[in-house]
């Protein structure tokens, strides 16, 4: 019996965004399960079938496994091209995984994902400059120590997939992150699953009031490819 992946609204979800990238870009078959955000909280719903109230969550047959790191985690006990092969190039992706799921809060609270539009941001905070900038220093320093095209070198591995939410913040902000590290974000904006993914995204009509009001709140809205 394959694996079941519960995820959330395409054009939202970075977290549902994670685990559905790796399972895609590594052929791990599952089945495709979306619950969309409806409300405000979706809590008491996505409780039916998470502890947490959350999404995403993995379903092995009889087992939940919840949490996106969690995810990685299970499935890389299973799938060894989930992580980098040699130890060191894997603790290095492991590092950056863990900074993406503890991290960048400024990132995640100004620049929410949004994949279906682009906007001019307002003033950007001294928080949100820095997670750039720290951002911009991770990719580099990934696509330098080896040899690229993804973060841990010619493989794409659990460490592209749980930055796959920003390349499509990077491009839905206009953020700036220099040459090399844009390298790395066309590359993945131009990857199948990822294309998948963004096809979905546009293709949804439901909107969600608090995801938009964020948006709001971090720019201006300049265009807006998502369908009517």
């Amino acid at each position: 019996m394959p694996f079941t992946l519960i995820t959330a609204n395409r054009n939202y979800s970075s977290w549902s965004l994670r685990p559905w990238v790796l399972m895609k870009a590594l052929d791990i078959p599952f089945a495709d399960r979306i619950e969309p955000f409806t409300q405000v909280s979706n809590y008491a719903a996505f409780r039916d079938f998470s502890p947490t109230g959350q999404v995403p969550v993995l379903v092995d047959g009889d087992r939940t496994v919840w949490d996106s790191l969690g995810i990685a985690l299970y499935l890389g006990d299973r799938h060894p091209a989930v992580w980098p092969q040699e130890e060191a190039v894997r603790a290095w992706a492991q590092c950056a995984v863990a900074e993406m799921h503890s991290g960048f809060g400024a990132l995640r609270q100004d620049c929410t994902m949004n994949v279906g539009i682009r906007v001019e941001l307002h003033m950007p905070s001294p928080a949100l400059n820095r997670d750039i900038a720290r951002l911009r220093e991770l990719l580099e320093e990934g696509l330098a120590r080896f040899g690229g095209p993804f973060l841990a070198g010619s493989a794409f591995t659990a460490a592209d997939a749980f930055y796959a939410p920003v390349a499509f913040r990077v491009r839905t902000y206009g953020l700036d992150i220099g040459p090399v590290a844009r390298g790395w974000v066309d590359h993945m904006l131009g990857l199948p699953a990822m294309r998948e993914w963004e096809a979905a995204a546009l293709a949804e009509t439901w909107r969600e009031e608090s995801h938009e009001a964020e948006v709001a709140a971090a720019g201006r809205v300049v265009a807006d490819h998502r369908a009517i």
